[in-house]
């Protein structure tokens, strides 16, 4: 967890100088480690080196700023430390599979598009629409108060993130979460790590990632949902484990992204791996915890 937190720690002072010059002694030493041991310690548990990271980060933030303002192409590649525009527009091309200048008219258009055709649904027509996220659905103790989408302006990394919004006002303690269920058969006795990179804005209670193990008669054996560890009100993106062991008698495997109380939050970069028994798990303690004898059997204390 240390470690965890470390990595959080240098993703945070990344995410706050993307348009700076940063180098791998300076993100490794805010850290608190040397730069090679910190290089290996980051990629363990992102799977990207830093180098990928900041580039991948720094043209999501262009793509962003693309939609966002009528800056220049040119101003954007430079505050993205790109030696020249040619050179922006190659990696922009490799990763968005369009030039600047293209993504920027389509997704403006695409944008203004769905906007338009929101305003114009009702409420009961928009929570009948089919998950706009594939394998992904919306449940959750008052799900009619949330709704989830794909969103292509705001991103970690690639085209597009998943978003989990409230839309009204659910009552104190009600969540709403975008997750998936799957067969466990394929990780039974292992210990498997669901991490990911999350960004909040205006959550009034609590969000964070989850993943819960059952058995084939739907009772619980593994739990986290980083209760003990929340994201609240609003913070950048920044990467988040959940590291939960797969027992012989799993059946079935939940995760995703839950949110309680109003707010927004924003998933994107997952993945879903198996980890060595070195990474300590994180679940929850669910049992219940009875005395050793009776008590208080005359009502007098």
């Amino acid at each position: 967890m240390e470690r965890q937190v470390s990595v959080q720690s240098a993703i945070a002072y990344m995410e706050a100088h993307l348009e700076e010059n940063l180098t791998l002694e300076r993100i490794a030493a805010e850290a608190g480690f040397s730069a090679y041991h910190f290089h290996r310690v980051f990629r363990r548990h992102t799977g990207l080196s830093i180098g990928d990271y900041l580039r991948a980060r720094r043209l999501s933030l262009a793509s962003r700023l693309l939609l966002e303002s009528d800056r220049s192409i040119l101003d954007l590649a430079l505050d993205c430390r790109f030696e020249s525009q040619e050179a922006f527009t190659r990696a922009f091309k490799k990763q968005y599979g369009l030039p600047p200048g293209r993504y920027r008219k389509l997704f403006r258009i695409h944008n203004r598009m769905r906007e338009r055709m929101m305003e114009r649904m009702s409420a009961q027509q928009q929570a009948s629409m089919e998950s706009p996220l594939k394998g992904w659905f919306l449940r959750g103790s008052q799900p009619q108060h949330y709704r989830i989408d794909l969103d292509r302006s705001i991103i970690h990394q690639g085209e597009a993130s998943g978003l989990l919004k409230s839309k009204s006002h659910p009552e104190a303690g009600g969540f709403g979460t975008l997750m998936q269920q799957f067969k466990a058969d394929a990780y039974r006795g292992k210990r498997m790590r669901f991490s990911g990179f999350l960004r909040t804005r205006g959550v009034t209670e609590f969000c964070g990632l989850w993943m819960r193990v059952d058995n084939a008669e739907e009772e619980m054996l593994q739990f986290d949902n980083m209760s003990d560890r929340p994201l609240s009100g609003d913070t950048e993106w920044n990467h988040y484990p959940v590291v939960l062991d797969v027992p012989l008698e799993s059946a079935v495997i939940s995760f995703g992204v839950l949110l309680s109380g109003e707010g927004e939050v924003w998933i994107d970069s997952l993945r879903f791996e198996k980890v060595d028994l070195s990474v300590p798990v994180t679940s929850l303690d669910t049992t219940v915890q009875l005395p050793d004898h009776p008590m208080n059997l005359q009502f007098e204390e």
